[in-house]
Order: structure tokens, then C-alpha cells, then sequence
């Protein structure tokens, strides 16, 4: 493994693609249990990788704690060459910590303030056939071709490896016993409270609250078994794993996207505003137009979009939302959602994109700075990686990026959930808290479909 610096400056990235066996992901991911991993997928695409063939990483600095974003931008640099034209290219997959001071420790260990993986070995699949990809680092003085050989070889290994454990038996799911110890209520209470002074003294308009879930498990569900059916039960939203080291987890099924950026094109998703799905069809239905008609849906929904189109103008043109919001329903939950659409100017890359966004309005409230100075006095916990940007990004500048939420970070039989609300004026907290009781079922279904029993 190597860090970006002086190695990496002397080195330049080998990759070597080829066709690999027709297996899920799971069975790449079990593969290479013992070893960072990660998973992204939207609807039936997804990405596995393992391994590290290089990282860039970005810690808190004395003189710029939020300087993590030219920190990536330069450690890929050094690494890929960004601005590099064309696609198809090695690709960086990692995130950001929700605020930029945050350190690694805890729960969070293993979680810097940013951290991207250039991994050993990615497979990708969907609608078409598995395709395997191996990267290393070429050092000064080392043969490329001879180096693109080994990877090949690597990759054939490798792919007999897929094919085996893709005829194993799968792993029987036993019954889990599980603590669960919830927030307290009352402190949720009391900062409902203090949000709505703050936004009837005008401080700010709008936050976003969360609240913690902790789950102790008396056996050990495989996060992989878990996010298997996180994918299959959320298949409308971008679910993601993220293990920088073994035995530290991330996962999780984020409603929207904050920044899809191809060839200069870009899109993104504003998502604000929550109602339940009901148990039946008509129940759906009158619920969607319901939130629809909420005055205090539509402002919350309202802030969060304008505040993108307003940031995205420096740095975009033809920017175009979505007149009117419509309703993005998922499994568990309903939201109000409007499309982005922009062309971004020449030189722009998806990393510069994410320094204008984040933290948005749908994760942390506007005015930002307020939002974050609030939040940081009331809500007990560190919210890590929660609601920070996690994604990929390439040397030409592409990149897809969802917030982390409806997620949970694992240390093994530790499980800590986050689920998060907007408050406006006219928010409720029962009704605030029986929304983020929503927002945690994504994780706890998939949990209880491993075999945990809640």
C-alpha cells in the first residue's frame, strides 16, 4: 500500500481490464474478505473493488481545517494526472467526513477527513457481462509491459478464484439476538426546540437534525450479507460500502445524488421533505398527495434546491431545475424531488463541484455556517462520514457522489445507525422522530434479513 507523495509522484498507474466469470457481487466481496473493500451501485449497476493499490488521504490542517478538498484534488493529481481527457480511465473511490475538522477515533476509526482508494482489483457488472479491472503502480525503472503482464496473470488468478467461491454453498443466516439502545427521546425533544427559537429569531431557516440507533449483536451478521440485501430491497436509491480497513464499515442506501458529473455534463437530485408509504396502494397514494400539499414539505424542499442552483452558477451554465417537485417513492419512505441539470465549464471536475455543494441544505441547514455552528452544540454524537460525500471520481474530472445516509458504521458487533431530519418552521418533534425511525429501516430490514433479530 502506498500513501500519494514522492513514491507516487515517481510512479504511474498500469491498468489491465478482462472479461471475469458471471458472478454477483457478493461473491467478489467474500472473495476478498480480509482486505479493504467497497461497493456503489445504482439500480442494477454496481462497482466491487478490493485491495489498495495507492490511497489519498486529507487530515484536519491548523491553518485550513477545510482544505480537504484541494488535499484530494492534489494527492490524484500527483497520482492520475487530473484534467487528464477521456474516460474509462483508473478511478479513486473513498469520501468525505461530514465537516471538515472531523477526526478519525472511535467509532470512526479508520475514517479520516478524506479518503480514497485507487484499488488492486475492481470488478463491474449490470445489464452486461462482468468486467475485471487491476491496477498497480509503476515505479521508476520498472518495465510497464512486464508489470501489465502480472496484472493480467493477477486477473486470470483471480477470476478462477470468483468462479470457485461462486460454487460454494452460500453461508446459512442464523438467528442474531441484538441490544438496541435508542436516542433519548428528550434530548431530541429539547433540541427540536432550540432549532425552532433559532429559526424564529431568524439565525437560521432551516437544520438538519439526526439521531443515533446503537445495536450491539450477539453473533456477527457479515456486513456483505447485509448490504446483499440493502441492494436488493432499495434498488431506487445509490447503496454503498465502504471498508478502508478490515473490520471497519460503512454502509448504507442514500435516497439522492449530489453531484453525477460525465463528460461535462451534470446531475443531481434535490431531496426534501418525508412521508411514510402506508401498507397499501391507496395508502401510498393519498400519502404522496399529501406531501405534495405539505406548505412545510415544499419550504424545507425549496430551501435545499435553491441553494444548490445558487452555488451551482459559479461554476456551471445552462443550469435547470425542475419546476415543480414530484415524489420519489422508496421502499419504506416517500420524499419530494427535483432534477438538476447544468453544463459545467471547462476546467471544472467533479471534486470542485462537491467543494461548492457540501454540506448541502438537505444534510445541514442554511445559512451553512449557522447550520453547522448549531448542529455542533446540540446534536451529542460525531456524525463522522454521515451525510459527507462518498463516491468515485476519475483524472478526467467524472465522478458520481451520494451523501451517506440511511446508514450505519460497523466495528464488529457495534451498529450505529443514523437517520436525520429537516426542521423548518412547523416542524413536529413526534412526528420528526417518527420520520428518522423511517429513515433507520432500510439498514435494520437488511440486518433482520441476515438473521438479526430486532
Amino acid at each position: 500500500m502506498e500513501q500519494v507523495g514522492l513514491s507516487a509522484a515517481l510512479s504511474r498507474v498500469v491498468s489491465v481490464s478482462a472479461p471475469g466469470p458471471d458472478v454477483s457481487p457478493s461473491v467478489f466481496l467474500t472473495a476478498a474478505e480480509g482486505e479493504a473493500r467497497g461497493f456503489w451501485a445504482r439500480g442494477e449497476h454496481w462497482i466491487a473493488h478490493c485491495g489498495i493499490a495507492a490511497e489519498v488521504v486529507a487530515t484536519p490542517s491548523t491553518s485550513d481545517v477545510d482544505g480537504r478538498f484541494q488535499a484530494v484534488r492534489s494527492g490524484a493529481s500527483e497520482l492520475l494526472g487530473l484534467g487528464s481527457p477521456g474516460e474509462g480511465g483508473p478511478r479513486l473511490y473513498g469520501g468525505f467526513a461530514f465537516r471538515g475538522d472531523h477526526r478519525e477515533g472511535g467509532f470512526w476509526d479508520g475514517f479520516p477527513t478524506a479518503l480514497f482508494h485507487l484499488p488492486s482489483l475492481e470488478a463491474s457488472g449490470g445489464e452486461g457481462p462482468v468486467t475485471l479491472r487491476a491496477n498497480a503502480l509503476a515505479g521508476v525503472g520498472e518495465d510497464p509491459i512486464q508489470l501489465e503482464r502480472e496484472l493480467r496473470e493477477r486477473l486470470e488468478q483471480f477470476g478462477r478464484v470468483l468462479a470457485h467461491e461462486a460454487d460454494q454453498e452460500p453461508t446459512a443466516e442464523h438467528a442474531i439476538d441484538v441490544d438496541r439502545s435508542d436516542s433519548d427521546r428528550s434530548v431530541w425533544d429539547v433540541a427540536i426546540s432550540a432549532s425552532l427559537a433559532a429559526i424564529g429569531e431568524a439565525s437560521v431557516s432551516k437544520v438538519v437534525l439526526a439521531r443515533t440507533l446503537d445495536l450491539r449483536t450477539q453473533g456477527l451478521p457479515r456486513p456483505v450479507d447485509v448490504l446483499e440485501h440493502l441492494w436488493d430491497r432499495n434498488r431506487g436509491t445509490h447503496v454503498f460500502l465502504f471498508e478502508p480497513r478490515p473490520g471497519a464499515v460503512m454502509l448504507g442506501a442514500a435516497p439522492e445524488t449530489i453531484a453525477t458529473l460525465q463528460r461535462g455534463a451534470f446531475q443531481a437530485t434535490a431531496v426534501a421533505g418525508s412521508i411514510g408509504v402506508g401498507t397499501t396502494q391507496e395508502e401510498r397514494v393519498a400519502l404522496a398527495e399529501r406531501l405534495l400539499s405539505s406548505s412545510k414539505d415544499r419550504e424545507e424542499h425549496g430551501i435545499a434546491l435553491d441553494d444548490m442552483v445558487a452555488r451551482l452558477t459559479s461554476l456551471a451554465e445552462d443550469v435547470e431545475a425542475q419546476e415543480e417537485p414530484h415524489v420519489l417513492t422508496l421502499s419504506r419512505i416517500q420524499h419530494l424531488e427535483s432534477k438538476i441539470k447544468a453544463r459545467v465549464s471547462e476546467g471544472i471536475g467533479v471534486l470542485d463541484i462537491l467543494e461548492a455543494l457540501h454540506p448541502t441544505p438537505a444534510v445541514c441547514g442554511l445559512p451553512r455556517d449557522a447550520a453547522l455552528e448549531f448542529l455542533s452544540r446540540q446534536e451529542p454524537f460525531e456524525r463522522g462520514w454521515y451525510a459527507g460525500p462518498v463516491g468515485w471520481f476519475d483524472a478526467a474530472g467524472n465522478g458520481v457522489f451520494a451523501p451517506a445516509l440511511r446508514c450505519a458504521v460497523v466495528r464488529g458487533r457495534q451498529w450505529r445507525l443514523f437517520a436525520g431530519a429537516g426542521i423548518v418552521a412547523g416542524s413536529d418533534a413526534a412526528l420528526e422522530w417518527e420520520e428518522t425511525g423511517i429513515k433507520f429501516e432500510p439498514v435494520l430490514r437488511a440486518l433482520e434479513a441476515s438473521g438479526a433479530r430486532l
